[in-house]
């Protein structure tokens, strides 16, 4: 390829990460506030954030782009530019996911750790800053790692409303030299290599997340296979 096809694709590249920063972001949010949400006391709170979350779970991304950027103008009056169209529709599709993972790691805490934090008269707010979210993230982080993954896969579906990520540019320079298969290798290689650096980083976050709060990856895996070899009879070793 020539020096002007490449500065094409690393333009594309450049925004594709721009998209994955923003998206992110935004779902990290939604993950946080609707999970929480989906465990407060108040049963309208519950059935809020549930809602939210079976209906941008139960609808296909790619029609979410499309109703944000071409709907909401005819609805309301006012057009976002692609990079918001598909950082909000992307954040909001995959924050209901990430709602899910929060809400699950919010509940698989010793509630024990809970009545602690009302036996020292917490409100219910320190109770989750203090006790329940230190505890809860570290556990998070493998699925939030997974679902980071594929909200970088999903960032190809802006391509389809002309805005210019990786995709739409290496769609551009096949139609220019002809040459699919070398073209669509150089963007496989690169989804990768974002995705293991991606995964790298999320690794390094887990450990010392549970560095923070006294746990450690190695001694954690011990102890699940020597339970579940007492549990089974199968596999683990004491010793």
């Amino acid at each position: 390829m020539t020096s002007g096809l490449w500065e094409l694709v690393l333009k594309g590249v450049w925004t594709t990460v721009q998209l994955l920063v923003f998206s992110a972001l935004l779902a990290a949010a939604v993950s946080f506030v609707v999970g929480i949400a989906r465990t407060h006391r108040l049963w309208i709170v519950r059935f809020v954030a549930g809602f939210y979350t079976e209906v941008f779970r139960g609808t296909s991304a790619l029609v979410m782009i499309f109703w944000v950027f071409f709907v909401l103008p005819v609805a309301f009056g006012w057009q976002l530019v692609p990079m918001w169209a598909g950082t909000l529709a992307l954040g909001m599709t995959y924050g209901a996911y990430g709602s899910e993972i929060v809400r699950g790691a919010l509940n698989a805490v010793d509630p024990a750790q809970k009545e602690g934090g009302i036996a020292l008269s917490f409100t219910p707010w320190q109770r989750m800053r203090l006790v329940v979210l230190p505890q809860a993230v570290p556990e998070m982080i493998p699925s939030f790692c997974n679902l980071l993954i594929e909200l970088l896969k999903g960032t190809a579906l802006v391509s389809l409303m002309g805005m210019g990520d990786l995709t739409f540019s290496a769609n551009l320079v096949r139609l220019a030299l002809q040459q699919s298969a070398e073209i669509y290798t150089y963007v496989l290689l690169i989804y990768f290599a974002i995705a293991f650096v991606l995964t790298r980083l999320m690794r390094s976050l887990e450990k010392r997340l549970k560095a923070g709060i006294g746990k450690d990856a190695g001694t954690e895996s011990a102890a699940r296979e020597l339970k579940r070899a007492q549990t089974t009879g199968v596999g683990g070793r004491v010793a």
